[in-house]
């Protein structure tokens, strides 16, 4: 399975698979989790269970030290990446209820002869020999 089709923030690593991904010692994950570095997900026992996102992370943080970067420095940088990234995600789930919402309004409703109302799709035609009224919401911004 290509890793772009794996959940990057499933945890399904123990710590000893992270460290070995991340090319670090056990202790030092045990550390970065004790300061806010990469924290990892929790089992019902309290063991640590790190995703593939964190691997990333620890070997960014590894880099950065590595670089020369204190840990204060690094600890800012990787709040701000997961700020960042929580931002994403809410921004996409913000576009897609606009889309929804624009999807909902674009709707033109029908009468029927027995004063029945039916749902228009956009674009949908009504048969010649259907007597109808129809009615479409107002746009944002229309005067009454």
């Amino acid at each position: 399975m290509p890793e772009q089709d794996l959940d990057e923030e499933s945890p399904i690593f123990a710590i000893a698979a992270a460290a070995e991904l991340s090319g670090m010692h056990p202790q030092t994950l045990r550390q970065y989790d004790r300061l806010g570095l990469v924290v990892p997900a929790r089992t019902q026992g309290g063991s640590r269970r790190y995703s593939l996102r964190h691997v990333r992370q620890l070997r960014e943080v590894a880099a950065m030290s590595a670089d020369g970067m204190s840990l204060p420095a690094i600890a800012r940088i990787v709040e701000l990446e997961n700020e960042a990234r929580m931002l994403r995600r809410r921004v996409t789930d913000l576009e897609q209820q606009l889309r929804d919402e624009l999807e909902r309004r674009s709707r033109v409703f029908a009468a029927g002869v027995t004063g029945s109302v039916v749902t228009l799709r956009q674009g949908t035609r009504v048969r010649r020999a259907t007597e109808v009224v129809v009615w479409r919401p107002p746009a944002a911004g229309d005067a009454d």
